[in-house]
């Protein structure tokens, strides 16, 4: 049997991300794996398209992922984990990466096709040191800062839990402080 009929016995006919049930092709969760059932997924155009970049990701498409995250089918949380990283700057997205869970093979497979140059990958936040900062990472303020229309201070040594990355200013990052999600400049942090 072909890897085509396979993937829509697997879904039931459907697309393994969204859903949808309209043109519906194969798609090899590369890298370097061979190309089987096991390691391709069954989508449709609109996640094929946006998965390879031909157009932008939309978040409102991508909630689809709050369930599709938690398929049994290693090739889907694979996809599923790369799309939610891509979007780690959203809130949403960060929440799912931060309640899935994959195996640890599942995990490196998942890292190892992480696109890493062009477009927003590109981008590279940098704390006060100069050390890489990652969506997830806790950080820590190294000065007071006065948060606009919010009527408090940040104080210096807050730990900032969970940050998440502004993906098109590497300048920017976001995170809760007293509750309240605040952009933070990385210049006034300190990866901890």
């Amino acid at each position: 049997m072909s890897l085509e009929p396979l993937l829509r016995e697997r879904s039931g006919g459907t697309c393994e991300l969204c859903g949808s049930a309209d043109n519906l092709s194969a798609l090899h969760v590369g890298p370097d794996k061979p190309d089987d059932a096991d390691h391709a997924i069954l989508v449709c155009e609109t996640c094929a398209a946006q998965i390879s970049g031909e157009a932008p990701l939309d978040g409102a498409h991508w909630s689809c992922l709050n369930e599709s995250a938690w398929s049994q089918v290693p090739a889907v949380q694979v996809s599923a984990w790369r799309l939610l990283k891509r979007q780690s700057g959203e809130s949403w997205a960060q929440e799912l990466l931060e309640m899935i869970y994959l195996e640890d093979e599942t995990l490196e497979w998942a890292k190892a096709g992480q696109v890493s140059a062009g477009g927003e990958d590109a981008i590279v936040h940098k704390d006060t040191n100069g050390a890489v900062l990652s969506a997830g990472d806790t950080v820590t303020l190294i000065k007071d800062l006065k948060v606009k229309g919010a009527n408090f201070t940040a104080k210096r040594g807050t730990a900032v839990r969970n940050i998440s990355l502004v993906h098109d200013n590497a300048t920017q990052i976001e995170g809760r402080v007293n509750d309240q999600r605040i952009v933070i400049l990385t210049e006034f942090v300190k990866k901890a």
